[in-house]
């Protein structure tokens, strides 16, 4: 990012948003100056410091944090429509900020009364960015007690947004146990490595790569949801995974709408109607039209069941304490369906877009390729096929899905 681009917005000077369609422009505006220089900056693929204060700046970051302690106070239906205007513009900062929201929540998810205070008032005073470090597809970080504190070991294959954030969230197995155990640490530490090795074809600025966890020290006291080192169970701790997965059906769908909005002005200001075409204009083409109407309605519909199912998700939300292993399973279910649908939409539009802007719109200098990139990269985190047949069995069997790290 450009300090011109950066010199645009002076929020200071704007009164803090306190609605929820104040944040969704406010949004609006972050995605206009990230959408400046976007082509570029995912070429470029640095490390999205600047990116990462615009969110500060702009006070996404503390959306969700209580009102009492300086936050946004917005619940999660806002935050889920402020991620898809943000991927509007860039993907790779769509994710960052979902996945902020995600681990900025994990005190609330898994912590003690006390510690879920103490953690979202430094939170939002400080607008810390959250990353985390918790891939389940690797081996469990290593957990050795230590009496009054201990300390976390090994190495994550991913670790996004970590190398850019204030804490990161860790999490792993204490020896000689199965009891897992999450921490919020500080990010900038001699026991955190960040190895600069995120150099996939999507999501390019998303500072996903793998990190090597040394003696890092936690105080027992720390150990969320802890008390007297033993963990105080609740069905919602295990609300982590829908929450997550509905961050990936927002920011898909926001990639998907920012190509169907760039390829739309290519198509108006730059696409030629074909040769041998009665039509003069590439707008008044009926397979133009036909497409871009197919697009759209696909992408409408979708849009309209994620927001029904996150606000079936804010309903648990706001009564944790009170939800059940069916209502959660349930829910798991309805996000299963809606991210299958997520899915075969986004893929669908980023890749459709080009047979409605012609052969000129794939020159790098457009950069309409990184829509598909982004959502193919990301898509393959876990198998969509999987997503379905949660809903089959629910539909056939009756039967709701195990909570894991994935369902």
């Amino acid at each position: 990012m450009t300090k011109s681009v950066d010199a645009q917005v002076s929020w200071d000077d704007k009164q803090a948003p306190s609605t929820a369609e104040q944040w969704v422009q406010r949004a609006s505006e972050v995605a206009a100056v990230l959408a400046v220089d976007a082509v570029r900056r995912d070429r470029d693929a640095n490390t999205p410091y600047a990116e990462v204060q615009l969110l500060k700046d702009s006070g996404l970051v503390t959306l969700l944090a209580p009102a009492e302690h300086g936050g946004g106070g917005q619940p999660w239906t806002t935050a889920y429509r402020v991620i898809r205007e943000v991927a509007k513009a860039d993907g790779s900062i769509g994710q960052l900020l979902g996945y902020h929201y995600l681990w900025a929540w994990a005190a609330r998810l898994v912590g003690t009364p006390e510690q879920i205070a103490a953690v979202e008032e430094a939170a939002a005073k400080q607008r810390w960015f959250f990353g985390g470090a918790v891939n389940p597809r690797d081996q469990d970080l290593t957990i050795t007690d230590h009496g009054s504190h201990l300390s976390y070991n090994g190495r994550k294959s991913f670790s996004t947004g970590s190398k850019v954030s204030d804490v990161t969230v860790l999490e792993g197995v204490l020896e000689g146990t199965e009891t897992h155990v999450f921490a919020i640490v500080p990010s900038r530490q001699d026991g955190i490595v960040f190895n600069d090795d995120w150099d996939n074809i999507g999501q390019r600025v998303t500072e996903s790569g793998s990190v090597v966890i040394t003696d890092v020290r936690v105080d027992w006291a720390s150990a969320a949801g802890f008390v007297d080192k033993v963990f105080q169970p609740r069905v919602y701790n295990t609300l982590n995974v829908p929450a997550i997965q509905l961050v990936f059906v927002n920011f898909y769908l926001g990639i998907a709408g920012g190509a169907l909005a760039t390829a739309s002005t290519y198509t108006r200001d730059k696409a030629r109607s074909w040769l041998y075409s009665p039509y003069e204009r590439a707008v008044d083409e009926p397979h133009v039209l036909d497409t871009y109407g197919d697009l759209t309605a696909k992408l409408w519909a979708v849009e309209a069941l994620a927001d029904k199912v996150a606000e079936e998700a804010q309903v648990i939300h706001d009564n944790a304490e009170a939800v059940t292993e069916r209502q959660r399973g349930e829910h798991e279910v309805r996000v299963a369906a809606v991210k299958a649908r997520a899915t075969d939409v986004a893929l669908e539009v980023t890749s459709r877009i080009f047979e409605v802007t012609g052969a000129r719109s794939t020159a790098s200098s457009e950069g309409l390729d990184r829509f598909w990139r982004n959502v193919r990269t990301h898509t393959l985190h876990d198998p969509v096929a999987y997503k379905r047949q949660e809903v089959g069995v629910y539909v056939l069997r009756d039967e709701i899905p195990e909570p894991t790290w994935y369902s």
